[in-house]
């Protein structure tokens, strides 16, 4: 974000990375092994508040017409199957209508987990 004094604050981050553990999962290859189940039309992974771990990736979907939100019994047995490594699999699953985007059409991420940290909390 630019302000009005020209100050340039970065809001998000530069590479698209869950850092879990200390292990740096990158969210693109999630998102692969997700478009590949059925029912899911687009994927975003983005990283969720982990007190244990710092973060871990939570999935976010828009489905399909006349499909249903994968459980997550169902995105471990598809993730299993893919040969993923299992930290790197999603711990939550979340499904919109459409994402939040910019002018251009890009997926606003920073946006997706100021919703998911609230919904977290309680907020």
């Amino acid at each position: 974000m630019l302000d009005e004094d020209g100050y340039l604050t970065i809001t998000d981050r530069k590479a698209d990375f869950i850092i879990r553990g200390g292990e740096n999962v990158g969210a693109p290859e999630v998102e692969e092994v997700l478009l590949g189940m059925p029912g899911i039309a687009e994927a975003v992974v983005v990283a969720a508040p982990d007190a244990r771990l710092g973060e871990h990736a939570a999935a976010v979907v828009r489905l399909k017409p006349g499909s249903t939100v994968p459980g997550l019994a169902e995105l471990r047995d598809h993730f299993g199957r893919s040969g993923l490594a299992r930290q790197k699999w999603p711990e939550e699953v979340h499904a919109v209508d459409d994402f939040p985007r910019t002018a251009s059409g890009k997926v606003q991420k920073f946006v997706l987990r100021q919703r998911i940290a609230a919904h977290q909390t309680g907020e």
